[in-house]
This record gives C-alpha cells, sequence and structure tokens, in this order.
C-alpha cells in the first residue's frame, strides 16, 4: 500500500511541477517519474537546509520543490546544449 502512495504522490507533485513550469503536465507516467526522481530530489536539498515537512502534505510540497528543481535543471542543460 505504500508504494502506492508514493506513486500517487509522485504523480501529484509531478502534475503540479509541469503545470507551474511549462504550462501542463507530461502525462500519467512522466508525471510518475518526473515526482518520484523529484521527491528523492527534494528530501535531498530539504535535508542540507534543514528543512523537515511531514505528513501528506509536507510528502507533496518537497515531491513538488524538487520536481521543480529538477525541471528547471534539466531546461537549463537543454539550452545550452
Amino acid at each position: 500500500m505504500d508504494i502506492l502512495i508514493f506513486l500517487a504522490i509522485g504523480g501529484i507533485a509531478g502534475w503540479l511541477a509541469g503545470t507551474l513550469m511549462k504550462g501542463n503536465g507530461f502525462g500519467l507516467l512522466g508525471n510518475i517519474v518526473v515526482g518520484v526522481i523529484g521527491a528523492v530530489f527534494g528530501g535531498f536539498v530539504f535535508g542540507l537546509l534543514g528543512i523537515s515537512a511531514g505528513g501528506l502534505i509536507g510528502s507533496i510540497i518537497t515531491a513538488t520543490v524538487g520536481a521543480v528543481l529538477l525541471l528547471f535543471i534539466v531546461g537549463s542543460i537543454k539550452k545550452r546544449a
């Protein structure tokens, strides 16, 4: 059951990040992938900054911030290439 919740958080975070960064999402699978990678990246960044976000809403916020940062970095790299 935990994996389903993790995937749902990843999907929500990926959709939010896609909406914030480019105006729409990436489709269901793309949203989940971006959100899950963003969750890991966001947890790492929040840990470095000493920020702790607990609960379901905190997990969604952490994953969304990580996904937005991920999309920003990828977008910056693509512009240079």
